[in-house]
């Protein structure tokens, strides 16, 4: 097993020789990892069989096993990613447009790769291909240490990634960490002299340690606790129809629905829409409302500001927008809010009293996606308020240098401004 010396001084080594954002090896890159992803597909498969194994044999709850579980589906998404990655990258990487200085002289950004990268996350092994490949196609080096659920996944994947890394001649710029020692996680946290952004990707719990007990800088993407507001105003079958599918198509993704508050006047008519629809779903309702739909179970009050992880969200009533809006603010994650109204007054007030990454009006939470939004290929969803909120994308993954071109123009003595 390496120690953390040896990892960090690899990465340093990897970052010096690492050539800059534009350069064609890393186009070159996209099109070697989706060939060995595809090439040695059945080895990862293999791997994996033996995780979900562990898993299952440890009495990991079946949501949770499903997470760790690839198949030959997901092969066919992370090539399309890295195609989609590839086709990105000339704009992203391009240089700024110059602007033109008080003296005459001009400037322009230049991107940079942020660096060397440490992202932390649990027990999806799709992660540890979108992090060897987003910050590395800009440029940066990854470190990616994944759950111990996922350590013989990890290990397999981790060799499919340095081989396409070598066929594009890039240097080991993706170090996929299968080894599960917890101090050697804690070492990496201290390492803010060899470390430039850190990325925890999984439950608050996750984000919050990183957060307390490291000075590298986060780009935090935690889980959601998703709120859809439903106004009276609102169109009760278009309600039922986009938390279904905020909550169905993807049970356990962060932006997924968790409560719907639904305005006192609408709420046990909105139940009975639920309970009229087929879909196999655990409605988990507050105890002033009523139903006799098997389906149901009760809401306590421990399950304000909770994941739930399944096919389950909780329905509570409430009196108007502002008892919505306070619940929001105690027990949301500021992931993605919703607004279920036809009433342009009360949207127009959710807009701006509400604080979240994604403001969704009239539609799915699960529209809080960077290519859905038209942003391009995306690393995580940040809920953070510096550098990049919403969709972490390959521009978020770059910072730049302004290079300005003086033709020997000077400040003078007229005074500091």
């Amino acid at each position: 097993m390496s120690t953390v010396e040896e990892i960090l001084a690899t990465a340093t080594a990897a970052r010096a020789l690492a050539p800059p954002p534009g350069d064609d090896r890393y186009a070159a890159y996209c099109d070697e990892l989706a060939v060995r992803l595809g090439k040695h597909w059945d080895a990862v498969l293999d791997a994996n069989a033996e995780d979900v194994a562990r898993g299952a044999a440890k009495g990991l709850p079946e949501s949770l096993v499903d997470r760790l579980r690839l198949t030959r589906d997901h092969l066919g998404v992370l090539v399309e990613l890295a195609e989609r990655v590839k086709s990105w990258l000339p704009a992203v990487t391009a240089l700024g447009e110059p602007v033109t200085g008080e003296l005459g002289f001009t400037a322009r950004k230049v991107p940079k790769p942020l660096g060397v990268v440490l992202m932390i996350y649990e027990a999806r092994p799709t992660v540890t291909v979108e992090g060897a490949l987003l910050p590395v196609a800009v440029g940066n080096v990854a470190i990616l240490r994944g759950g111990g659920e996922i350590a013989a996944t990890n290990a397999a994947l981790g060799g499919v990634i340095g081989e396409a890394l070598t066929a594009a001649g890039l240097p080991g710029m993706a170090h996929v960490l299968a080894e599960t020692d917890r101090r050697m996680v804690r070492e990496l946290l201290k390492r803010y002299d060899a470390i430039d952004a850190l990325i925890p990707r999984g439950s608050p719990s996750l984000v919050d340690h990183c957060r307390t007990t490291s000075a590298i800088p986060v780009i935090a993407s935690g889980g959601g606790v998703n709120h859809l507001y439903v106004d009276r105003s609102a169109d009760l079958d278009v309600v039922v129809d986009i938390a279904l599918d905020a909550k169905l198509t993807e049970p356990t993704a962060c932006n997924s629905l968790e409560m719907v508050l639904a305005h006192d006047e609408v709420a046990d008519e909105l139940v009975r829409r639920f309970e009229a629809r087929p879909d196999a779903f655990t409605l988990r309702l507050d105890p002033r409302l009523r139903s006799a739909d098997p389906r149901v179970v009760p809401l306590a009050g421990h399950d304000d500001g909770r994941e739930f992880l399944d096919r389950s969200f909780g329905v509570r009533p409430v009196p108007d927008l502002d008892a919505a809006l306070e619940h929001i603010r105690r027990h949301g994650s500021r992931h993605t809010e919703g607004v279920a109204a036809t009433d342009p007054v009360v949207v127009d007030r959710f807009l701006r009293a509400a604080d979240a990454a994604a403001l969704v009006v009239n539609g799915s939470m699960r529209l809080h996606d960077g290519p859905t939004m038209g942003l391009g290929p995306e690393l995580s969803i940040s809920t953070g308020r510096l550098h990049v909120r919403g969709p972490v994308g390959l521009a978020a993954l770059l910072t730049h240098s302004w290079a300005i071109r003086g033709r020997g123009a000077v400040r003078g003595t007229g005074g500091a401004r």
